[in-house]
């Protein structure tokens, strides 16, 4: 294979001083090829030896004389030319064997060779996918997104646009400019030829059939309140006691309100739940038939009756906070979630004062408990699997009593029957993604819905990921217990045995949560400030890149458009010898954006993979509506990115390019 060594020396010597380079190739048993060169000296020096390592299983240098040789530019091709011929007479006249010796360059040659730095402001590289029409709608959206007056206005201009232009019209229009920039087409063959562009360039996608009910905040709130509410609530032994930040509230029955980035569904009754299903089981196959790697998104507000997220939910934070509560008892609350390890006989005498029943021993089934005698989160967390089963388990303390009271109301038979359908639908979509080669993505959503979802994510997971990352779930770091929940379910997997898979996103809903928290009155869930948040995700982030390393199972995508957060981990895997080839951390960015930093990355082999929306016009207008709101609340990064896009057209214009046409 071709060894090419690259000097580079800068001198302040004369430029005419010839200096002599002797240079010895040991190549067998002893003997030596040695080539000298003696050129004018120059300001700026690059000697470059191209050699082929034809069936030798090693070449060492030996330089005789610190001493550079330089070559003018009319006389470099015929020097290496000549030092190439000799090199392979020499090697087909010499019989090989391994040399002993070691060059001190060539260790840190190899090691630097495989730190992978990428320049994320070369814009040929970056837009070669798009034409030049292509790079100036991207402009024209831009620029729009960053007038304040057009995104608060955004629904209004739109259906004004609409009844002045006509639905035809509307539509040709859309597709030009928004619609074009963040929607990859209507329907499952419309997209194809946009993936297979991509695809062409490296880039993966992850479809999401991002089609929502377009309804006024009035008729959200509606549906939201008689959705969230389930007749067995009110007599339920524990109503007096319900956390409120898992009740339906009507000022926030709009869910969709101040959410960026994420489609919301609006629950209507079980035969619209398994039309969603099947909505996204012809998007798993629309992924499988486009890609050979691809991904599928799906989220769980769509398949069944937010109301069993809303409690269930409460029964996990609640019983997780039993655990912390159980924790402080011992004097452990200022420590890592995961070094919170319960001596197993004060936890008995502690649940005893608080009227429990029974020896804590037979709550850990099948081993579960350490023989330590201690008793941890994940341990804890594990009672969950049988509390639906067991009543007496359904139990949390009442700080203002110091008594156990119940969690859950006995659910009637239809509200069961709701249950058991959310969890089926799930199965079959799993099922359907294995059958076609295809990944689930499970996006997060808010904080009253996340843990159930989370929940229920790492069920399938367990039966889907043992030998292979197929479910992914999604964490959200602008979450004040973000990675408390990323270091647990990493155990979690570590100790039973799957594929910990995750995506790392920052969040979508902030603006709602604060909102809703402060009126309600709960703690607001979000990290006080970006830097915050910032901090927040390279910690989970650097946490399961170092599981990458050590076990080499987990899998990391790393959904962001921040460039700070990018170079990141290409530090961390530079730092840690990850390979791009390992297909273990993954990169992710919306379709429209950040196009400067997808691109370059995948043609450095990492792989990558646009979140593609899809869907007909009129059904995706709210979620080009969030678009542009997203777009001006980040404009300093596409005030970076329109920069890029000026100096590509500049470039373009300049050099005779403006025909541009992206090789597919």
């Amino acid at each position: 294979m071709p060894i090419l060594c690259v000097l580079r020396q800068k001198t302040e010597t004369s430029r005419h001083r010839p200096i002599t380079l002797s240079l010895s190739l040991n190549l067998n048993k002893g003997r030596c090829l040695q080539v000298a060169f003696t050129e004018p000296w120059d300001s700026w020096t690059t000697v470059c030896f191209l050699f082929y390592a034809h069936y030798y299983e090693s070449l060492e240098f030996m330089f005789l004389r610190k001493t550079i040789p330089v070559f003018t530019a009319a006389t470099l091709d015929n020097n290496i030319r000549s030092l190439t011929h000799s090199v392979g007479n020499a090697y087909h006249t010499l019989d090989p064997t391994k040399t002993n010796q070691d060059h001190v360059y060539g260790r840190e040659d190899v090691s630097s060779s495989n730190n992978i730095s990428i320049d994320f402001e070369q814009t040929k590289d970056a837009y070669q996918s798009k034409d030049t029409l292509e790079l100036l709608r991207s402009l024209f959206v831009f620029k729009l997104c960053s007038y304040d007056i057009l995104v608060d206005r955004n629904k209004e201009i739109m259906d004004l646009s609409r009844t002045f232009l006509g639905q035809k019209m509307f539509e040709q229009f859309m597709k030009m400019t928004f619609y074009g920039q963040f929607v990859a087409g209507e329907d499952h063959e419309s997209i194809r030829p946009l993936i297979q562009k991509n695809r062409a360039y490296g880039v993966g996608a992850v479809l999401d059939y991002s089609v929502e009910e377009d309804l006024s905040q009035e008729e959200a709130e509606r549906k939201e309140m008689e959705s969230g509410t389930f007749a067995s609530d009110e007599e339920s032994p524990g109503a007096d006691h319900r956390d409120m930040g898992f009740i339906a509230h009507g000022r926030f029955g709009d869910v969709s309100e101040g959410v960026t980035s994420a489609p919301t569904y609006f629950y209507a009754d079980e035969t619209k739940c398994d039309q969603r299903m099947e909505t996204f089981m012809k998007c798993i196959k629309a992924a499988g038939g486009s890609s050979e790697d691809g991904f599928s998104a799906i989220k769980m507000t769509a398949l069944g009756r937010p109301q069993f997220l809303l409690q269930f939910s409460e029964v996990l934070v609640k019983w997780r906070r039993f655990f912390s509560f159980l924790a402080a008892k011992q004097g452990k609350d200022d420590v890592e979630v995961l070094e919170q390890k319960l001596d197993q006989e004060r936890l008995q005498a502690c649940l005893a004062s608080l009227g429990a029943e029974g020896n804590i021993q037979g709550w850990f089934s099948d081993g579960r408990l350490h023989l330590s005698g201690v008793v941890d989160v994940l341990d804890w967390n594990g009672l969950i699997d049988d509390r639906t089963k067991t009543s007496d388990l359904l139990l949390v303390p009442n700080l203002q009593t110091g008594r156990l009271e119940p969690l859950l109301s006995k659910f009637t038979a239809e509200e069961e029957g709701q249950m058991k359908r959310i969890l089926q639908r799930m199965d079959v979509l799993a099922k359907h993604a294995v059958e076609h080669g295809v990944r689930l993505m499970v996006d997060a959503e808010q904080t009253y819905f996340q843990p159930a979802i989370s929940w229920l994510t790492v069920e399938m997971q367990r039966i889907f990921n043992r030998d292979q990352a197929v479910i992914f779930n999604t964490y959200q770091c602008y979450l004040k217990e973000a990675f408390d929940n990323v270091s647990v379910d990493v155990e979690l997997s570590r100790r039973e045995g799957w594929c910990f898979a995750a995506k790392l996103v920052r969040g979508a809903y902030m603006h709602q949560e604060r909102s809703r928290a402060a009126e309600i009155g709960y703690e607001d869930p979000i990290n006080p400030d970006y830097q915050s948040t910032h901090r927040m995700y390279h910690r989970c982030l650097d946490y399961v890149l170092k599981e990458i390393e050590l076990n080499k199972k987990e899998n990391v995508m790393v959904a962001s458009h921040n460039l700070d957060t990018v170079k990141h981990t290409l530090k961390r895997m530079n730092e840690m010898g990850l390979a791009p080839a390992d297909k273990k951390v993954y990169f992710g960015q919306l379709l429209g954006m950040c196009d400067q930093i997808s691109f370059p990355l995948a043609q450095a082999g990492f792989p990558v993979y646009k979140y593609v929306p899809y869907g007909p016009v009129n059904e995706v207008m709210p979620y080009l509506s969030r678009r542009a709101q997203e777009n001006r609340g980040v404009m300093k990064g596409v005030q970076i990115e329109r920069d890029l896009l000026w100096k590509e057209l500049v470039r373009r214009l300049t050099s005779g390019e403006v025909f541009h046409t992206p090789a597919l």
